[in-house]
């Protein structure tokens, strides 16, 4: 609870440093004494260095967000728990400081502490209700690739150190439980697929389609080894690895009337690795009541759309939906919705709410083995105040309906607040 004060403290006080004064420009202001236009940085511009090292082609990344929640209700006692993140990152552009036409480089560290209210309260959810939460608490090299674009923008090669989110059923990270926040695919299979911090050596090829989208396609390292502290910090190589990870995406993004902008992601994945079943032995038995080993399966795959939407120029809908197989998979699907509108306010026209509905399943086969019905879902509700371009708090409702998929657990209630900054 302390951590969540100090957190909160800070972030109010950074809000009030940075924020212009009431009243500070009226119509009666000169022109040339006007405020410039607002920093996306809350510790400026480094007496304007910082802008002069992009145009260089050195662009730094820092950032900040924590997450509080309290349940209201569900779980085995009432809990107030805080955890955050903190983000160092660098894209290099390598046309400007070594003439590579069309490439850059990017680096990026992590560093994750806290708490988790979902196993210090027993919530006993499939998704966790602090999204920023998880994949340890420690300091790791998130991205480490080299990127370039061949033929004018139609082709775009990538490869290093990566997350396969950040490329295939990329999704944005607004809202708290996680889910409806990132890449769906490692929120149901997250055993193999490794969302944000994690990165494993990857390369991916993306194709521009003019008139249409794009068409992409990767290839993963497979190892749980990456989601270890150990060396963490390094760019390594981990023995071990179990086989690949291949997805493919097929995005169309159009343009509707005035402007209104789309995206329509349809993707598919294949892991080549051997797992082992779920429920079944080799001679179709529960293995955890034979006592003899899972059946093993050669591959792992799944399918994903990722759909969003201007329906104006405030209001933006979104779908999200991913399915896994039934043989490897303890969750075999995930379905998300939900919208966001700027501007609810004249005098706030920056600031944003967003409501999102959504299910997680439990395999079937597994479900019925462990006799609850499988399906949990989840709802939340936020405001996002902005009181400057690079500070942002957004407090939030949370409701999940059968928590874990059992209709004997007691619903959940989240009181949360999601803050971030960029400095």
């Amino acid at each position: 609870m302390r951590r969540a004060i100090l957190g909160a403290a800070t972030l109010i006080l950074a809000a009030s440093l940075a924020a212009p004064p009431a009243g500070a420009a009226d119509d009666s202001t000169p022109a040339a004494s006007l405020p410039a236009e607002p920093s996306p940085w809350l510790f400026g511009d480094w007496n304007g260095e910082r802008t002069r090292l992009k145009d260089k082609g050195i662009d730094f990344q820092f950032g900040y967000t924590s997450e509080i929640a309290y349940n209201a209700t569900g779980g085995f006692r009432n809990a107030t728990e805080y955890t955050d993140q903190y983000v160092a990152g660098v894209t290099l552009d390598l046309d400007r400081l070594l003439g590579l036409p069309s490439a850059q480089f990017q680096m990026t560290f992590t560093q994750r502490t806290g708490r988790n209210l979902a196993d210090d309260a027993g919530l006993g959810t499939f998704q966790l209700v602090q999204e920023v939460f998880g994949r340890g608490q420690t300091t790791r090299l998130t991205d480490f690739w080299y990127k370039q674009e061949y033929l004018g923008g139609l082709i775009d090669w990538k490869i290093g150190r990566m997350g396969v989110g950040e490329d295939f059923a990329a999704f944005s990270c607004d809202f708290q439980n996680l889910t409806f926040c990132g890449s769906d695919p490692g929120n149901i299979v997250g055993n193999y697929i490794y969302n944000w911090p994690i990165s494993q050596w990857a390369t991916r090829v993306k194709i521009r389609l003019d008139g249409f989208g794009y068409a992409q396609i990767g290839v993963y390292d497979v190892n749980e080894k990456y989601l270890g502290v150990s060396q963490a910090l390094l760019p390594v190589f981990y023995s071990g690895s179990t086989g690949a990870l291949i997805p493919a995406e097929l995005g169309w993004l159009p343009t509707f009337g005035n402007g209104l902008q789309g995206s329509y992601k349809f993707g598919v994945w294949y892991d080549t690795s051997r797992a082992d079943d779920v429920v079944n032995d080799d001679n179709g038995n529960p293995f955890d009541i034979s006592g003899l080993p899972p059946a093993s399966h050669r591959g792992r795959y799944g399918a994903y759309i990722n759909f969003q939407q201007d329906l104006t120029d405030r209001l933006k809908i979104f779908l999200n939906a991913v399915v896994a197989d039934k043989s490897t998979s303890t969750l075999d699907r995930q379905i998300a919705a939900g919208l966001t509108y700027t501007g609810l306010f004249p005098a706030r026209p920056e600031d944003d709410i967003g409501f999102a509905v959504g299910t997680t399943h439990m395999n079937d086969r597994v479900a019925d083995h462990q006799g609850i019905d499988g399906s949990e879902y989840a709802a939340e509700l936020y405001y996002t105040w902005r009181p400057n371009a690079a500070l942002q708090f957004r407090p939030n409702l949370q409701y999940i309906y059968h928590p874990g998929g059992d209709s004997d657990n007691e619903d959940v209630f989240v009181l949360g607040i999601k803050s971030s900054a960029t400095f």
